[in-house]
């Protein structure tokens, strides 16, 4: 089992506020496309996946029109 970091961003999509949600925990998995795709619920989805060269692999996901953002750093 590997050990990941995750940062999840939630992304606000009103104009007038910029924030957006962001939530930081661990997680321990083998199969880090099933942990991103769990957040995958809805009628219309889309998930980009990009794996970088440290580990890190990052997931775009939009649900319904509701962007977030995935970040899993091995520990």
């Amino acid at each position: 089992m590997q050990q990941y970091e995750v940062v999840r961003e939630i992304f606000n999509n009103c104009s007038r506020n910029v924030m957006r949600d962001v939530f930081i925990f661990e997680i321990e998995t083998d199969d880090p496309d099933s942990f991103a795709e769990q957040y995958c619920t809805g009628s219309d989805i889309s998930l980009e996946k990009d794996a970088h060269p440290n580990g890190t692999i990052i997931y775009d996901i939009v649900t319904d029109g509701m962007a977030q953002r995935l970040s899993l750093t091995p520990l």
